[in-house]
């Protein structure tokens, strides 16, 4: 009697042992998530050092020349954002991100979107049904390409956004298609 007690000490011990570990590697496991999701968030963001005009809070109207800005901004964002180019759709930052939080343009600081509006669309590139503000943005007409569009300008740089179509979700039936590399998102502050 006494040696099976014995074992069913050994086992009891070898139990609290593997509890130990797996709760040692739950934790390594999960501060390594946490901390690969903070990485993740902080690439989401551009290094504004060498751009004057970048502002989250003035929503004052600016007058840049694309000389400047061309000396701003990196290559690519400039092509999308100044010279009115598109990024391949299902291949950007933002087609199919869930984040919590608020993309703002990425060449100027002015908000644009809520993560609320974001919803999954089928088109390749990150969709809103709704700006944060009506006056964050501006439309113009859009003939090229042989096809009738409307742009999505942001109206505190005039920077190419992407366009809005009439099939969105409600309430508003519109979807803002958006070109990654013009916005930035900033995760909302965690209580």
């Amino acid at each position: 009697m006494s040696r099976s007690i014995h074992i069913n000490h050994a086992h009891i011990r070898l139990s609290v042992a593997i509890i130990g570990l797996l709760s040692f590697c739950s934790g390594y496991a999960q501060s390594r998530v946490s901390s690969h999701a903070s990485a993740i968030s902080q690439s989401f963001a551009m290094d504004h050092r060498h751009n004057p005009y970048y502002s989250r809070t003035d929503t004052t109207t600016l007058h840049v020349s694309d000389a400047e800005w061309k000396k701003i901004l990196p290559p690519e964002v400039y092509r999308v954002a100044r010279e009115k180019g598109t990024e391949p759709p299902f291949h950007n930052q933002f087609w199919n991100f869930n984040g919590k939080g608020t993309y703002y343009c990425a060449v100027c600081g002015n908000a644009l979107f809520r993560s609320d509006a974001k919803f999954a669309s089928s088109c390749g590139w990150p969709s809103f049904f709704e700006p944060i503000r009506k006056n964050s943005v501006i439309y113009k007409p859009d003939h090229s390409f042989g096809m009738e569009r409307t742009e999505v300008i942001c109206a505190r740089c005039g920077s190419h956004l992407g366009h809005v179509f009439e099939d969105g979700p409600p309430p508003t039936g519109l979807r803002y298609c958006m070109n990654s590399i013009v916005l930035e998102f900033v995760p909302d502050s965690k209580p």
